[in-house]
């Protein structure tokens, strides 16, 4: 094995890695200014792809010599003007938001598991037990809901003594097990007292 060719680089090898940095960068953080805030964010599967894309852009046109510097700006830059593009049509047109977002779903609710749902998100109810004991949870008990959200995070509400905002749910594909579980643990409740 050729060990030289492992650790070799020559100086216009280093310019030319640094002087396409250097130009990435800023033009990155020009790019992220014009587009906002949501820029990076992950809101959305599409946002997550645009974040790899953006990652693996960066390195070709760093790393590959069949990439110029140009070329690899171009392409981000299309990359943020579909993402604009995207963003502006999914808050305007309601039919373009469910046809490129996934609906959260609710994988537990007073601790009561949705197999169905659980099913579909291809998680186990030990990935919820995972999910739980990160999230401090000691019994299911202390657990109002488990919520995997548009971009596959796990969201845990805990029980409180507050009356749940409904509407904060409204969005939540099968939202209705929700209160159906948070009904039926009253009943449970009301006749344990009784």
């Amino acid at each position: 094995m050729d060990w030289q060719a492992w650790f070799a680089i020559d100086w216009q090898q280093v310019i030319g890695i640094s002087l396409s940095v250097i130009g990435f960068y800023f033009c990155l953080i020009l790019f992220t200014r014009l587009n906002g805030l949501r820029s990076f964010s992950k809101l959305s599967s599409y946002d997550f792809a645009m974040t790899i894309a953006i990652g693996s852009i960066l390195a070709s046109t760093v790393l590959s010599k069949s990439s110029s510097l140009l070329q690899g700006l171009v392409a981000v830059g299309m990359l943020f003007v579909l993402q604009a593009l995207v963003s502006f049509l999914r808050r305007k047109i309601k039919s373009v938001k469910t046809l490129l977002d996934n609906q959260p779903i609710i994988l537990m609710a007073r601790g009561q598991y949705f197999h169905d749902n659980l099913k579909e998100a291809n998680i186990s109810i030990n990935d919820i037990k995972q999910i739980l004991r990160k999230n401090g949870i000691k019994s299911k008990s202390e657990v109002f809901a488990v919520i995997m959200e548009t971009t596959a995070d796990m969201s845990v509400i805990k029980n409180n003594d507050v009356t749940p905002d409904w509407s904060l749910f409204d969005d939540i594909r099968d939202s209705d097990l929700l209160v159906d579980a948070t009904k039926t643990s009253v009943k449970k409740e009301t006749l344990n007292n009784a």
